[in-house]
Formats: C-alpha cells, sequence, structure tokens
C-alpha cells in the first residue's frame, strides 16, 4: 500500500484561497490596532497628569493682621524665700533649761529664746569675784608696806645727815622702799586680771540667754528642754528666724540665653502650686553674675521681690515666674502660624517616556525652604480673592503666640493664610 506525503502550509493556503498578500495585509490590521491603542493609553496617561499637576483646589485658614499691645516675657522657675533669713546657734556647750519660743511665733529683736543652765558659770563667777577680792586685799597690804618703807628712808636720811648711820643702811632702805613700789604695781596688775576673768565669766553667764537678733517669726526650732548643746567645733542652729515675711523674694534661675534681656526694676509676675489662679506681682531687684551650672545647664540667680500681706506665701514654695523684658504699644501683628505656613511647590515636569504608561511617575509636592533674606525680610501669605499671595514683611519680637511686624506692605485688617487644607468633593 502506497502512503500519502502530509500537505506543507503553503500547498494548504494554496488549496483554500489564501495568498501571502493577504496575509500581509492582516498583519498590517493587527499592527493598526496595536497603535492605537498605544496612543490612547498615552491620551489618558497625559490627561492622568494634567490633572495632577493641576492639584486639588485647596482651601484657607486665615486670621486678619491686628494692631495690639505686645508684652514679651520670658519663664524661670525659683522658690520663696525670706528677705532676711538668721539662722541662731550657741557660743556656749551646756544644757538647754528652758526653751521660750515654738515655730511660727513672732519675735522682736532681744528677746530671749532660750536659757542654757548657769550652774558651773555662777561657780566660776564665784571664784573669779574671790580672786579679785584677794587681789584687792593684796593692794592694800603693798600700800602698807610702801608707807612703811617710806618712813624708814625718812628717818634713815636724818641719820645720815647727824652721821649716826652708815651708806649700807641707807642703800638697805632704799631697796625696801622699791620693793614696796614694785608690790604695788603686781597687787595692780593681778586686779586687772581678776578683773578680765569675772568679765569673761559674766560675758558667758549672759550667753546662756539666746536672744534673737531681729525682729521677725520663727521658721524652724531645733532645741528641745534637757537637751544637750555642744558647741566645741562650731556654733548648733537652734533656730531659724525671718524677719518680717509680709515681704519676701522669689529666687528664680534664668537661662543663660534669657539673661541678657533682663535688668534691674523690671515687673514680674508668678503662681505657686497652692495657689493656681492666683498671680503674685513683683519687680527684679537683683541680678547675679555668678553662674550656677547643673547637668551642663548654666543659669543665673534673679531676685524678685514681692509683697506678702496676708501671709499667703511660705518659704520653700516653687515659684513660676515670669519676668516682662520689652512692651511694645499698638503695633501690627501677625500669629505665628502665618509665619510657619508655606503652600505646596510642585516639580516640573520629567517629559513623557513609553514607560510610563506601565510604571507612570507623578508628579509630587514639596514644601518650599523658608528663609530669611539679608535685610530681615520674611514671607508671608495673604488671600487675594481664592489664591494665596505672597509678601514680604520685616518681622520683629514674639510673645509666643503672635509676631510684631516692623516693616513691609501687610497692613491691619488683612487675612494671612495660617493653614491649607484640600477642598472636599
Amino acid at each position: 500500500m502506497n502512503q500519502q506525503a502530509p500537505l506543507s502550509p503553503a500547498e494548504i493556503e494554496k488549496a483554500i484561497g489564501i495568498s501571502s498578500g493577504a496575509r500581509r495585509a492582516r498583519r498590517w490590521k493587527w499592527l493598526i490596532v496595536a497603535a492605537l491603542a498605544v496612543i490612547a493609553a498615552a491620551l489618558a496617561a497625559q490627561y492622568y497628569r494634567s490633572q495632577q499637576s493641576a492639584g486639588p483646589q485647596l482651601i484657607y485658614d486665615t486670621a486678619e493682621a491686628a494692631t495690639r499691645d505686645v508684652i514679651i516675657t520670658i519663664t524661670a522657675t525659683g522658690t520663696i524665700e525670706p528677705i532676711t533669713q538668721v539662722e541662731v546657734g550657741s557660743e556656749l556647750s551646756g544644757i538647754a533649761r528652758d526653751v521660750l519660743v515654738n515655730e511660727n511665733d513672732l519675735v522682736a529683736e532681744g528677746q530671749v529664746l532660750a536659757r542654757l543652765d548657769t550652774t558651773r558659770l555662777a561657780a566660776q563667777r564665784q571664784k573669779a569675784a574671790a580672786q579679785l577680792s584677794a587681789s584687792e586685799a593684796r593692794l592694800q597690804s603693798a600700800k602698807v608696806s610702801l608707807l612703811e618703807q617710806s618712813q624708814a628712808q625718812q628717818r634713815q636720811e636724818q641719820l645720815r645727815r647727824r652721821g649716826l648711820s652708815t651708806a649700807q643702811v641707807m642703800e638697805q632702805a632704799s631697796a625696801d622702799l622699791q620693793r614696796a613700789q614694785a608690790q604695788i604695781l603686781s597687787a595692780e596688775a593681778d586686779i586687772a586680771t581678776a578683773r578680765a576673768e569675772l568679765a569673761l565669766v559674766e560675758a558667758d553667764l549672759g550667753k546662756t540667754a539666746i536672744r534673737s537678733p531681729i525682729s521677725g517669726t520663727v521658721l524652724k526650732r531645733s532645741l528641745e528642754p534637757g537637751q544637750t548643746v555642744a558647741a566645741s567645733l562650731q556654733a548648733p542652729v537652734l533656730f531659724t528666724i525671718a524677719e518680717d515675711l509680709r515681704r519676701i523674694q522669689v529666687e528664680a534661675d534664668v537661662d543663660e540665653a534669657d539673661v541678657g534681656q533682663v535688668k534691674t526694676d523690671q515687673k514680674a509676675d508668678f503662681t505657686v502650686e497652692a495657689f493656681r489662679d492666683r498671680k503674685f506681682e513683683g519687680r527684679v531687684s537683683r541680678l547675679s553674675f555668678s553662674p550656677d551650672t547643673e547637668e551642663g545647664v548654666v543659669t543665673y540667680k534673679t531676685i524678685l521681690n514681692a509683697s506678702n500681706e496676708d501671709f499667703a506665701l511660705r518659704p520653700g514654695m516653687t515659684a513660676t515666674t515670669r519676668i516682662t523684658v520689652e512692651t511694645f504699644t499698638n503695633v501690627l501683628t501677625v500669629p505665628n502660624e502665618a509665619l510657619r505656613y508655606t503652600p505646596p511647590r510642585e516639580q516640573a515636569s520629567q517629559g513623557f517616556s513609553i514607560t510610563q504608561l506601565f510604571m507612570p511617575r507623578f508628579p509630587r509636592s514639596e514644601r518650599g525652604q523658608r528663609t530669611s533674606s539679608p535685610d530681615g525680610m520674611r514671607a508671608i501669605y495673604i488671600l487675594d480673592g481664592t489664591a494665596a499671595k505672597e509678601l514680604r514683611v520685616k518681622t520683629g519680637a514674639s510673645d509666643g503666640k503672635v509676631t510684631v511686624i516692623a516693616g513691609g506692605d501687610l497692613k491691619p485688617g488683612d487675612k494671612v493664610v495660617t493653614a491649607a487644607r484640600p477642598a472636599t468633593k
């Protein structure tokens, strides 16, 4: 049996009536369809990019540039302290016999606060008085001896003129007179010593009464009756007294970055935790040149004087102070948010390529850099119709909420842009 060979593609196309020209026409048709599809995709991508470039519509938040008074302050933390505070101690050692005051008592200058036992000092005073009496008696005896020796010398001189006395006897009488005179000087010195010792004992007896050196309030009492006071090395602190708590001071620690703005007699106010809704007023009275450094932070002690007529403020309270360093009256201001606002800024188009059909790169918005020009001018934006318009202004001091406008074309009532958000569709 004979086997038939398979037909070739050309023989099949010839058998069914398809020519090579028809085949080429069919290929061109598919190429045209593909090209149209590419063009349509490119147009769609270009439209999408144009829509993105246009960006969403924005709604602006604004505030009016207003004329007002601006008070510039700096903040510091400190403690309430008495203007004058004295620690009262004892120069003597001994046992406390009486303690006459308690904490919070009002005392007058010179008032006795406590007394030490005087038994030992009383005995020393008696001994010193007896020594003084003995010295005075020796002086009287020396005076009698001096009178006796003076008379003896006079008799010897008379006898010598008559030739009844020798030179040796005269010399002896003169020496006895000089010794009597020396005994008087010695007795007088003993009396001075005895009197000094008695005065020392009397002074110590006076110090057994511990007195207040100032008029004021007893803040702290560290002594109880019967307690031993040891003053051998240093005077122990027995009482702490504050002078007139109707006037107090705040010891505030001002940061080194702010200290250059602080001057004496500037107004200040402060609050304490015990009276959070109450503001106390004071003035700067002193600024220390000596720095205080703690954990690398440098501060300078600043003293504020304040009234405390109702005794509401107590020593040791923590105070938060605000010192007024500068005041501006009737100046043009804008909110600080207006200086921080920057409108969106789009990147330039990067052109079109066929790869963007499959990996499109959409435009991005970025924030512009806000920098001041050398002349101190800065950009803010005001609402001009429905768009934000840039305006150059010169800024001044700020109180943390608003900033003074020191120059530029901004006018009171202009609406400055503080923020923007996309409009919702």
